[in-house]
């Protein structure tokens, strides 16, 4: 499965942005989803994950309450929609997938795609 994310861009702290991570195959709704982020540097970080319907979700304490992760299988799509962005959400967001959620939530996902930069100023 090739995962192609969208969305980044600079926005201010407390602005919104929605990710977007389009799956290449049908088989992307039979996976656990998330989403990863990197700050050039540093090591990669667990941001949020979801199961394959969609109906369970898991967040980084960091962005809990400002982040919400869904998905639409019909689209192929996973989405992660950010709220009160701060400066330290800067980073590479990657969308990751792998048949076993708790792979993407210790960043070893089967599947890991191209990253949308996102970058909040202060």
């Amino acid at each position: 499965v090739q995962l192609q994310a969208s969305g980044g861009g600079l926005v201010q702290a407390g602005d919104s942005l929605r990710l977007s991570c389009v799956a290449s195959e049908r088989t992307f709704g039979g996976l656990a989803a998330g989403w990863l982020r990197q700050v050039p540097g540093k090591e990669r970080e667990f941001v949020a994950s979801t199961n394959k319907g969609g109906g369970t979700g898991l967040y980084a304490d960091s962005v809990k309450g400002r982040f919400t992760i869904s998905r639409d299988n019909t689209k192929n799509t996973l989405y992660l929609q950010m709220n009160s962005l701060k400066p330290e959400d800067t980073a590479v967001y990657y969308c990751a997938a792998d048949p076993v959620m708790h792979q993407i939530v210790v960043l070893t996902p089967g599947f890991s795609g191209q990253g949308t930069l996102v970058t909040v100023s202060s």
